[in-house]
């Protein structure tokens, strides 16, 4: 992991979701690589340079120190919950990184919810159908996927805070009245 961001996407007060600027609270950093082994087209993806990062980047254990302190301090006495999209991949980065430089994930060992799973849930269509271009333009988020972690951070931000306040007009849900006519 050569870099990743974060961003507030919402709060859950009882059952009703708030929904903050996903630019208004954000935690970024560009890691020093903890190996020699890497693969230079993914590198190249983040348009991040090996070389800078050797130098400058952060020791990861005071990255995910800070990590951790800003996700407890955006929190305050709430339990924080990564979403990402797909969680699996970012998931696996994260968490390894938390247990590895600071023995505990702010997030525990599964307080996470995958973006893709959830639109496949509320919409109703198979996990394979739950990609950014066959979701309903309302719940795409409207900012550019970079590369650059923070600002897919708050791209995903968007993406969840849409999702969550987003119900598919097609689909009854529990709530809802069904009628029958004889």
């Amino acid at each position: 992991m050569v870099s990743f961001g974060m961003a507030v996407a919402g709060r859950m007060a009882g059952r009703t979701f708030e929904r903050p600027e996903p630019e208004s609270a954000t935690f970024y950093a560009e890691l020093r690589p903890i190996s020699d082994d890497y693969v230079p087209a993914a590198l190249a993806v983040s348009g991040l340079d090996r070389d800078a990062l050797i130098r400058e980047g952060w020791h990861p254990a005071e990255a995910m120190s800070a990590a951790a302190a800003w996700v407890r301090e955006v929190c305050g006495n709430t339990l924080p919950v990564l979403a990402a999209f797909p969680l699996s991949y970012d998931w696996m980065w994260i968490y390894w990184y938390f247990m590895k430089f600071t023995g505990e994930s702010p997030f525990g060992h599964s307080r996470c919810i995958d973006i893709k799973t959830l639109y496949a849930a509320k919409a109703g269509v198979p996990i394979a159908w739950s990609t950014k271009r066959q979701m309903p333009r309302e719940v795409r988020s409207t900012r550019r996927h970079t590369h650059h972690a923070l600002d897919d951070a708050i791209e995903q931000a968007e993406l969840f805070q849409n999702l969550m306040l987003w119900r598919d007009r097609d689909r009854p849900t529990a709530g809802d009245a069904v009628s029958e006519e004889a």
